[in-house]
């Protein structure tokens, strides 16, 4: 840099810019509140087309961030300074703005992203570092950076999750800048066919808010039995897992507003003999854990990158076929065809709303992975763009889990029949979702094929299944466990519960009992069922660095 290049510079005005991600809020934002307090602030949303042209990412995703940003912008302005927002590659972008301040640090949350982002990272911490700017990262979770063991992780999370609640800023001066303002970018901006929303949860923080003060205070009492089925799951279940994924409400947030209501009910007299009083302090119990195991498998992936893309125990290295071979079952899967009418009422639900509850998320990864013997990975990413609460930390571990790859957990294989009777006994949802079936009346509708309008029915509005369950399921077994033997296989399965595995103790799971693959089969309470809230190229380095 010249001299006079230099002096140009150094009569800029300095600002510490707080880079906004997956925390699309003011509120208990720590960076946000520690650059205040150094200085001007300069608040920054970089929208990155390269990100949400990875195969993970939608449309879906990108209206709910965009929803929630523009609450954000909202809530900056009344503080006094708007969110700048800008559309780049973000290194080019710091880049840009020294044009017209002098940044003197940078602020933002620690992410546990895919690989995308990880790698982002490093650039920006190169940039930094060439600029000779600190970059200070502020944990958002009970998620621990370079942990060296997760002993004791569970009570660290409570002292996290204790910590008080940071307020914004009462005041962010306006920059007295050339800074230009820009306009959020649309999803056909970024190439995207624009979905319709009519299904799709609102985004933003007011919306947060309202779902998390209606669940606490009044859909919350059915939480333990409306959660299995997405019948009942819809209104039962929190909802708040797509306000979690982008950050516009904290975990600390909702940790401190359950343990609130909490100690509310327990002040309730009479409690001892008040049914209803009891029924909202179990639900409430068991979704604290829920909170908990949010965090527990985001771990897993800060802990092991890899696992986006390679099986967690390597035993199953080439168990299933090439994905290309089977483009027929995964498409039938993908677009709610296969024959099986609640796993196609699931997805098509999903696909229509974003959304779907934990034990029909399970299924679906299940019936992919073990009826149609599909590798993990492209029915992963199909559900991630799906998810409008895609959560990448706890989506691939989930997957992974589902699958049986990785060789600490039983093998759930969910019979997809008995699961519709189960949890759709009237045939309502698959009707509702599935219209082909619409006049088969009652439970029939799980088994049309047994039906006397079959004939008239299969393979010419709806296909006959794709597959026979059974005889799949019983294959499926038979294969995964047949991996399983030898002590080569113990050892390795051994080394990665002592690297990933839950360490129980302090995470309040009881009464919480995971889902009932198949008859006769039921896990140990407590087991690592969670794949949301309600219950988410090379390999990277095997520990994040960034």
């Amino acid at each position: 840099m010249t001299a006079s290049a230099h002096k140009q510079r150094s009569n800029l005005p300095e600002v510490q810019v707080v880079w906004f991600k997956r925390d699309l809020r003011t509120a208990d934002h720590r960076p946000l509140v520690n650059a205040a307090a150094r200085g001007d602030v300069l608040p920054l949303l970089v929208v990155e087309p390269e990100l949400w042209r990875q195969p993970d990412m939608s449309a879906r995703q990108f209206d709910f961030f965009r929803a929630c940003a523009d609450g954000l912008f909202h809530d900056l302005a009344q503080l006094g300074q708007p969110l700048i927002v800008r559309t780049g590659a973000m290194p080019d972008v710091l880049e840009d703005l020294q044009h017209h301040v002098r940044i003197v640090g940078l602020w933002s949350h620690e992410e546990t992203g895919n690989q995308w982002t990880y790698r982002r990272d490093l650039r920006v911490k190169a940039w930094c570092r060439q600029q000779g700017i600190d970059w200070h990262e502020t944990p958002q979770t009970g998620v621990v950076r370079r942990i060296a063991s997760r002993n004791g992780w569970a009570r660290r999370w409570d002292t996290i999750m204790a910590e008080p609640i940071a307020q914004p800023p009462a005041h962010v001066p306006p920059l007295k800048t050339d800074i230009a303002e820009s306009l959020l970018p649309t999803a056909r901006d970024l190439g995207f066919v624009p979905e319709s929303r009519g299904g799709f949860q609102p985004g933003g923080r007011r919306p947060a808010l309202a779902t998390l003060e209606s669940f606490l205070n009044k859909r919350g009492s059915v939480y333990r039995t409306a959660m299995s089925s997405p019948v009942t799951a819809t209104g039962g279940c929190s909802r708040l897992s797509p306000y979690l994924a982008w950050g516009a409400v904290s975990m600390r947030e909702v940790a401190h507003a359950t343990r609130a209501r909490q100690r509310q009910l327990r002040n309730e007299q009479p409690i001892s003999d008040d049914a209803a009083n009891k029924r909202w302090r179990s639900s409430l119990h068991s979704f604290q854990g829920r909170l908990h195991w949010h965090c527990h498998f985001m771990q897993k992936l800060e802990d092991e990158p890899r696992l986006e893309f390679e099986n967690l125990h390597r035993a199953y290295d080439g168990l299933r076929r090439p994905q290309h071979a089977d483009s027929m079952r995964l498409n039938a899967w993908r677009n709610g065809e296969t024959g099986l009418p609640f796993v196609d009422a699931c997805m098509r639900f999903l696909a229509a709303t974003g959304w779907l509850n934990f034990r029909a998320r399970a299924m679906l990864v299940a019936f992919s992975s073990y009826h149609l013997w599909l590798d993990w990975r492209e029915p992963g990413l199909h559900l991630a763009r799906q998810f409008t609460d895609y959560e990448p930390g706890i989506h691939w571990p989930q997957i992974q889990m589902q699958s049986g790859t990785t060789g600490t957990n039983a093998a759930r294989i969910y019979n997809p029949v008995k699961q519709g009777h189960d949890q759709d006994p009237t045939g309502d949802f698959v009707r509702k979702w599935v219209p082909e079936l619409a006049q088969i009346a009652g439970a029939d509708v799980h088994e049309p094929w047994k039906h006397e309008a079959a004939g008239s029915i299969l393979d010419k509005t709806y296909p006959m299944p794709v597959v026979d369950y059974q005889e799949a399921a019983r294959m499926a077994r038979q294969k995964i466990y047949g991996v399983r033997k030898g002590s080569d296989f113990r050892r390795d399965a051994a080394a990665i519960v002592q690297k990933h595995g839950s360490r129980k103790s302090g995470i309040p799971m009881r009464g919480v009992r995971p889902a009932s693959p198949t008859k006769g089969r039921r896990g140990k309470s407590g087991s690592d069922d969670q794949m949301s809230l309600d219950l988410d190229t090379a390999p990277r380095s095997s520990k994040r660095t960034a």
